[in-house]
């Protein structure tokens, strides 16, 4: 599975291609396969987003999960306080060992 993701232009947010879009929540990020290295040109051209990335994911039951632990933190939020996490009201923001 590949993601793309990069951030926001004007909040500097982590943010994932959906499919036909950008979101905050790598719940909703698309896999974007064989398509990804085209995608990922049309978005650099459109500037939406600074320095979009593909990355490898997993697929799980709630949603991709970065493989990689810099992607994983970049996705969930700081490792210090779950409390502060992108969803803190979430109860499974905090289950994602990294």
């Amino acid at each position: 599975m590949r993601l793309l993701t990069g951030n926001d232009l004007p909040t500097g947010d982590v943010v994932w291609w959906t499919g036909s879009g950008w979101s905050r929540h790598v719940e909703d990020a698309a896999d974007v396969g064989q398509e990804g290295e085209a995608i990922l040109r049309r978005e650099e051209g459109a500037r939406r987003v600074n320095v979009p990335y593909l990355i490898d994911a997993i697929a799980t039951p709630d949603g991709p999960r970065p493989a990689h632990i810099k992607d994983r933190i970049r996705a969930l939020g700081p490792t210090v306080r779950p409390d502060l996490t992108l969803r803190p009201a979430d109860p499974a923001a905090g289950s994602w060992v990294i």
